[in-house]
Parts: structure tokens; sequence; C-alpha cells
């Protein structure tokens, strides 16, 4: 009696699984060269983080093709998620060549709230990287990419909407005023432990 009609339902199943699976592939690849872009910028190897920037865009634009026809697959969260990544490293590769036109979600052709939380992983990074200015006695870059961390919580602030529509944004939003928080305090007690290091330097030379 039913037969048919589960015929028909398998069937349509079965693509589903079988584009889900690949375009699963696809998104760990996308994460993948994002991470790889992400640590190649810490290490200002801005050549390799390019390739990954793009190797990882190309394989976004070959999930929105294969997803066509299947919002219901292409808004499981996997996407999402790589876009997010792709988000976070070429924000932050704009950031680190102080590249003063930062790329907009309609530039990167993701979707808005991926970039959002995207740019609150941003924050993360940036504070790795004010650590390792810090330690390298940096302190007017580090104060420089601390107002960025400052500017980049400030937006997110202002998005102050259901998770339905920001898919988590206040959470990230939360995190990132406890890391600029830190990196703050961080930055200050590094100025001033060197100011008074080089006042007890003064001192000793006058002696």
């Amino acid at each position: 009696m039913f037969e048919e009609i589960s015929a028909r339902i398998r069937e349509n199943f079965e693509v589903k699984d079988s584009i889900r699976e690949e375009g699963l592939k696809i998104s760990r690849e996308v994460v993948r060269e994002c991470r790889t872009a992400s640590f190649a910028l810490h290490n200002q190897d801005f050549e390799k983080a390019d390739k990954s920037i793009k190797a990882a865009g190309e394989a976004l634009e070959k999930l929105k093709v294969l997803f066509k026809g299947h919002a219901d697959i292409y808004h499981a969260g996997f996407v999402e998620h790589a876009q997010q990544e792709y988000a976070e490293v070429s924000v932050l590769s704009s950031l680190f060549k102080e590249d003063k036109n930062i790329p907009s979600p309609d530039d990167l052709r993701v979707e808005y709230a991926a970039y959002l939380n995207g740019l609150g992983d941003v924050v993360g990074e940036l504070r790795r990287h004010v650590l390792d200015l810090i330690r390298d006695e940096s302190f007017e870059k580090a104060e420089t990419f601390l107002g960025i961390m400052e500017n980049i919580h400030a937006m997110l602030m202002d998005f102050d909407y259901p998770d339905a529509i920001t898919r988590g944004l206040r959470r990230k939003t939360d995190v990132s005023r406890s890391l600029l928080e830190k990196t703050r305090g961080d930055v200050v007690n590094a100025i001033g432990q060197k100011k008074l290091e080089t006042a007890m330097h003064n001192l000793e030379s006058r002696l």
C-alpha cells in the first residue's frame, strides 16, 4: 500500500544523505585551510595564509553549489561554522596586514550571523597577538591591537537580538568582553612594568 510512497521518500533521503556527507567533507576542508592560514598569519607567513584563505573561499563556493535546492542541509550548522572560520581568518589577515579595507560579509559571501560570530573569534586571536607583542616589548602596536579588540567588542554589543537570529552571538560577545578585560590588564601592567624598569635603570646610572 505504501511501497511507492516509501520508495520515493527513501530516494529523496538517499540523495540528501549523499549530499550531506560530501558537504561535511568540504566543510572540514574549509576549517582545515582556515586553521592553517591562522597559524601562518601568527608566523607572519602571509603568502601561505593567502593561499589557504583562497582555498577556503573556493571550497565554500562549492558548498553553495552542492546545497542548491537543499536549504535544510545548508542551514544544518556545519556550513555556518565553516563560514565563521573563513570570516575570522579573512578579517584577521586584513588586520595583520594593516589593511584599512576590512572585508565585509558581502565581500566574503557569508551569512551575516556567521560573520559576526567570526568577528567574536577574531578577538581571541588578537589577544594572542597582543601577548606576542608584549613579549617583544612592542607596546605601541600592542595598544593599537587592543584598540581594535575594543572596537570589535563594541560592534558586537550593538547586535542584541535573539539567538535564533544571531546564532549564539551573545555568548561570543561575553567571551570577547572577558578576553578584552584580561588583555587590557596585561597591556597596562606590561607598560607600567617597563616604565618602572626604565626609571630604576636611570636612577642606577646616576648613582
